[in-house]
């Protein structure tokens, strides 16, 4: 009888102490994927549940059934050696935040499939060059390519933080939903022409990317039913969540993506 009591207790303590963690692993298919301290989210879409994972500043992760895409993947985000493979890797720009050899060497496998731009090209090889405006199906995804640049903001030298051409943003459609990875860029037309997005990340920070405001008059635009800011830095989150607390059709969403 004492015996079967110690062994329940033990069994009790170890049950809390893993429902408590927060690292899991999961077996996709011979690769172990570790992700940590991650947030995530889940989406419903008409082809099954899509995962987000937050991994951090202008870097996420999409899962959909057992195919993966990464954006953007940089180590100083994660460590891409405990990630899993994946089947489809966007790069939006050359930028040392966002395209980073390393980690992609990590997460590409044979078979996968890495989007990027020119500039992008000149320095990772294997990938296909998407330029603004081309649209592609890969896996079953279709996946366009939004121009991403800035109009306000530049360097000293008045050239802008992103010119008009180097950087994509990416639309990819899931079954029924629309997600819009933006990249870094500003309120453009072409961003504020979208339609029927479903789930819209923008970035938000100084002097690279977008204010609150700019953020909030591209969503009062093209008005997406989910928007979550990224790559925002200090930028106080709050003030979008105040900017558009009226606009009730769309839900604004903070996530860890500083």
């Amino acid at each position: 009888m004492i015996k079967l009591l110690m062994a329940t207790a033990l069994f009790a303590i170890l049950a809390l102490t893993f429902a408590g963690c927060d690292t899991f692993a999961q077996d996709t298919g011979g690769d172990t994927m570790a992700i940590e301290n991650f947030e995530e989210d889940t989406i419903k879409t008409s082809v099954g549940e899509l995962t987000i994972t937050f991994i951090g500043h202008g870097t996420l992760m999409f899962r959909l059934g057992e195919k993966v895409i990464h954006v953007d993947p940089v180590s100083r985000e994660a460590d891409y050696s405990t990630m899993p493979k994946g089947d489809i890797i966007l790069v939006t720009h050359e930028h040392r935040d966002h395209l980073d050899p390393e980690a992609i060497a990590l997460v590409r496998k044979d078979g996968t499939t890495i989007l990027l731009t020119e500039k992008c090209a000149s320095e990772l090889t294997g990938g296909t060059v998407m330029k603004n405006g081309d649209v592609r199906m890969v896996g079953g995804l279709r996946i366009e390519a939004m121009p991403a640049y800035n109009i306000v903001h530049k360097r000293p030298s008045g050239e802008p933080f992103h010119p008009r051409g180097d950087g994509n943003g990416y639309v990819i459609t899931f079954g029924d939903k629309r997600v819009y990875i933006a990249g870094d860029t500003e309120n453009t037309p072409e961003m504020k022409a979208l339609k029927e997005i479903d789930v819209a990340f923008l970035p938000m920070n100084l002097p690279y990317t977008m204010t609150p405001e700019m953020v909030s008059d591209a969503a009062r635009a093209f008005r997406p039913k989910i928007l979550y800011p990224y790559h925002f830095g200090k930028t106080d989150t709050s003030e979008l969540v105040r900017l558009l607390a009226e606009e009730k059709e769309i839900e604004v969403r903070i996530r860890r993506m500083e």
